[in-house]
């Protein structure tokens, strides 16, 4: 095939598609922010007022994480190592189940505006602003890859300036972030998630027609090793098998739903608990339909390159270049369409940037600025604003981090685990064992933060090697190569890794430190859990050494459980003989945010 790139680029209705996409999403930001009435409280601006309904709030939840990444780098997945990521499909069912049933009653009851203000209810004020650091730190470092994403798209199939395109990515997201608040993202969010099914539906529809007819592109892919989804192999080292999708994926997304502030800050939204945990259960069929999407796209990438592999050929220069390519190949013919395949990957990535932007906005002014500074509400609404800004301007700074990482699927979710593992495990420690005290708390989560960062950067300096990530044989028999290019079929290279290795190259990193090939060889899905799990027990043992009276209620939790006490005793007084005093399940609970609800925005 030649390259579609040298062969095509934008017509002028591929930017009037592109640009109505933008307009559109900055419409709603303008509406929101002068039309609706504005923001009269940073109740308003922050949470929507708290009173947002299931359908938009479900699908606000969907956009949030499934960005760019998903639409650039799901594909790209089944391409290389096959369809078994279609296993989260089962994971999304965990996730929503224990996000709606255990996290989600909390945080709404008790009204909080800020996830971490429940850890300074449960623990102290120190792990708080640890938790609101970890939030932040995460938040940027995803945020910059996302950006970076639909950028590098636009520079394959239109010639666009990749750092025109991270700017012009930022300002836009910044500009109806600010103005609109909170609602201005959840609408513009659902606008978007439609947005990014009818570009996936535009790649599918033409694929099919193309390869004739679905039953073929799935022989392909069953020829070509794709459907390699049953695999029960129980190595931790594997990259992908049953396993460690779903319970290294259990505990990834439990992580990015359950208690990450961009998620918990549109439960809160929501008019009702109701409402609350419908948007979670209507946001699993959405979650499924793009997650099916993109995992089709990928076989369909595969159906058409079975005999030409694009990335082998150097007609591309990474792999997240590949569906790029793909929508310029088979759709430039039909004007406008590929300006819709880049407008759904721009709208994920905008739903992204604009959801981390507002809930980076309101964890600094709930947990960093209105404790410690009186400000009256208009005050808070125009620093939440200014906040708003600037960490637009930031996000689209670390964007250039971004371009220094290998796959994007793979740095997204090493990213998440990493830093979200451990914040997971604290607030499991703190919801699920009464008996854990701030001294625990804190000693689990700095472990359980070293451990998984020890992890993580092991594998980014030893990459794991082609006998644990497996990657599937691509072709390039079907090419017309010249003399030159011919030779590179004969290379070996590493699916993370954007260039080619050698033969001598790969016997010289066979000459590897034993952790080299076995700790930091752990499948990266498997960072969250460890992460989550030592805090856990590294929290419960230093738990139990500073105060060996806690141990019976790590049991059967009794009187006085619940930790903190000597600063905030939640449900001593009130609190039955059966010794239920922990405050995801008492009987008082309702009673006691009354008193909680005060504390935060009203």
């Amino acid at each position: 095939m030649e390259n579609p790139a040298a062969a095509a680029s934008f017509t002028l209705l591929d930017y009037v598609v592109f640009v109505f996409m933008l307009v559109i999403s900055a419409g709603i930001g303008v509406y929101y922010a002068f039309i609706q009435g504005g923001q009269h409280s940073s109740r308003d601006y922050l949470v929507g007022g708290r009173s947002l309904t299931a359908v938009p709030v479900a699908l606000s939840l969907t956009a949030s994480f499934l960005s760019a990444i998903t639409v650039l780098g799901t594909p790209v997945e089944v391409y290389l190592y096959g369809a078994s990521f279609i296993l989260t499909c089962l994971t999304f069912v965990l996730m929503v189940g224990i996000s709606s049933e255990l996290f989600l009653p909390i945080f709404y009851r008790l009204g909080i505006t800020s996830t971490y203000e429940y850890l300074e209810m449960r623990f102290d004020k120190a792990i708080r602003l640890f938790g609101t650091v970890l939030f932040i730190i995460q938040t940027l470092l995803y945020t910059g890859l996302v950006i970076y994403a639909p950028a590098l798209a636009l520079n394959q199939v239109s010639g666009i300036h990749l750092w025109g395109a991270v700017i012009s990515t930022g300002v836009v997201c910044t500009f109806y972030c600010t103005l609109g608040g909170l609602k201005a993202v959840v609408w513009t969010d659902a606008f978007q998630v439609v947005i990014m099914v009818a570009g996936f539906l535009a790649v599918i529809i033409q694929s099919v027609l193309l390869q004739g007819g679905v039953s073929i592109i799935i022989s392909d892919s069953a020829q070509g090793g794709r459907l390699n989804i049953w695999d029960f192999d129980p190595n931790p080292l594997r990259r992908h098998t049953f396993w460690t999708v779903i319970i290294g994926g259990a505990f990834l997304w439990t992580s990015a739903y359950g208690i990450n502030q961009t998620q918990v800050q549109r439960y809160v939204s929501c008019k009702s608990l109701f409402h609350a945990k419908m948007s979670l259960y209507v946001n699993l069929v959405s979650l499924w339909t793009i997650n099916l999407c993109s995992i089709f796209c990928g076989l369909c990438l595969y159906s058409v390159y079975k005999n030409c592999d694009p990335w082998t050929a150097k007609r591309v220069n990474t792999q997240d270049q590949l569906m790029p390519y793909l929508v310029l190949d088979i759709l430039r013919a039909y004007p406008g369409i590929p300006g819709l395949f880049v407008a759904a990957v721009y709208s994920g990535t905008l739903s992204t940037v604009s959801s981390s932007v507002n809930a980076l906005a309101a964890v600094t002014v709930t947990d960093l600025i209105r404790p410690y500074f009186s400000f009256s509400e208009q005050q808070l609404i125009w620093t939440s604003k200014g906040l708003s800004i600037f960490y637009g301007a930031l996000c689209i700074g670390m964007a250039g981090l971004a371009s220094l990482m290998g796959g994007l699927l793979q740095a997204a979710i090493s990213i998440f685990g990493t830093i979200g593992g451990p914040v997971l495990g604290l607030f499991v420690l703190g919801i699920l064992f009464p008996c854990a005290n701030s001294k625990g708390g804190l000693a689990g989560l700095v472990s359980g933060l070293a451990i998984s960062l020890w992890v993580c950067i092991g594998a980014q300096v030893y990459h794991p090697l082609p006998a644990n990530t497996r990657p599937l044989t691509l072709k390039t028999h079907g090419c017309n190569f010249t003399i030159a290019e011919a030779a590179l079929t004969n290379w070996t290279r590493y699916p993370t890794q954007a260039s080619y290795i050698t033969s001598a190259q790969q016997n010289k990193a066979l000459d590897r430190p034993w952790l080299a090939d076995n700790w930091y060889s752990l499948s990266y899905l498997y960072f969250c859990p460890v992460g989550t799990l030592v805090v856990i027990a590294v929290g419960l043992a230093v738990s139990l050494l500073s105060d060996s009276s806690c141990f019976p209620p790590c049991i059967l939790p009794t009187q006085g459980a619940t930790r903190n006490a000597d600063k905030f005793d939640l449900v001593g007084k009130y609190e039955k003989k059966s010794g239920n005093t922990n405050i995801a399940f008492c009987d008082v609970e309702l009673d006691i945010t009354k008193y909680q609800s005060r504390r935060t925005l009203t």
